[in-house]
Formats: C-alpha cells, structure tokens, sequence
C-alpha cells in the first residue's frame, strides 16, 4: 500500500463527497453508493477514525437533507461495519478483494438492517419462522443495493488508483 501523503487524502476525500452527494440524485430505491463508499474508506484511508468518520459524516449530512429517521442509528452501525470491512484489505487491495470486501458489506447490512426490522417493527411474529420471512420479504431490495455498491464501490477503487498512477507519474516525470 502507498503511502498517503496531502493530495492523496484530497482525492480520497473527494471521491467519497462525490459518492455521498449521488445519493440526492433520483435513484432508484437502495441504489445508494454507501456501502461501496464505507468499504472503500475503510480500505484506503490508514487512520481509522478518519476511515470512519468521513463516510458516516458524509452519510449524515447527506441524511440532514434527505431527513432523518428512526433507524439512523442501525444504518449507521451498519455503515461502520462496511469500513470495518474494508480495514482486512487495507493491505492487500486488489480487484477481487475489493469486490468480495464488497459483497460482504451488502450480506452485513443485510443481515443485520433486516435482522433490526424484524426485532423492532412488529411486523413479523418473533420466530426463526417471522426472521426468515422477513429476510424473504428484503430480498427484492437487496439487489439493487448489491448492483449499486459494486458499481459505486468498485467505481471508487477505480478512480482512486488512476488518479494516483497519474500523480506519482507527474511527480517522476
């Protein structure tokens, strides 16, 4: 892994404004670039709390024009788990991890955002049998969430590494 120095910590931070401020854009519904730009943050910036903290900053601002809800705080937890994420490729960031780091994000905040749907909505009676339909009656919004964060997240690993192949080859030139 290169070593940040300013300019990457520009970039970086750029990218992930970029992502947050696609979330006001119309979409449609779960095709956010949050959990892409979560992974991404946790993997390519070195200090943690910096890792964390932009992303869920970035997710906040953009929840304050959006509005804020009941369930910020499960998302946001879950959020903080796709950094977490992202931090066990720091090292090692390639295109299958990133995409696997990814996909693991998306099964977390799945599972746990559905699991919280489950226990606090009292839509489902409280078995394994209302979990599992609960999970069941999620699936049809999982797939945009899984398409737009490896677009996004993927996207953003993309950027980031041509931006700085073209810095350190201007600063060698």
């Amino acid at each position: 892994m290169m070593k940040l120095n300013k300019n990457n910590y520009y970039v970086i931070i750029g990218i992930i404004v970029l992502l947050a401020m696609a979330r006001l854009l119309p979409h449609p519904p779960n095709f956010t670039p949050i959990l892409g730009m979560a992974v991404f943050s946790g993997a390519i910036i070195s200090r943690r709390l910096i890792a964390y903290l932009i992303p869920l900053a970035a997710m906040f601002l953009s929840d304050l024009y959006l509005g804020l809800h009941s369930s910020m705080p499960i998302i946001y937890f879950s959020l903080a788990v796709c950094v977490l994420i992202g931090t066990f490729i720091k090292a090692r960031v390639t295109i299958l991890n990133s995409f696997l780091s990814i996909s693991l994000g998306v099964l977390v905040f799945f599972l746990i955002t559905n699991f919280m749907v489950w226990y606090g909505s009292g839509m489902y009676e409280y078995s394994i049998s209302g979990l599992m339909t609960c999970y069941f009656m999620g699936l049809p919004f999982v797939q945009n969430t899984f398409i737009s964060s490896i677009l996004y997240g993927m996207g953003a690993f993309l950027i980031y590494d041509i931006i700085n192949k073209r810095m350190i080859f201007g600063n060698n030139a």
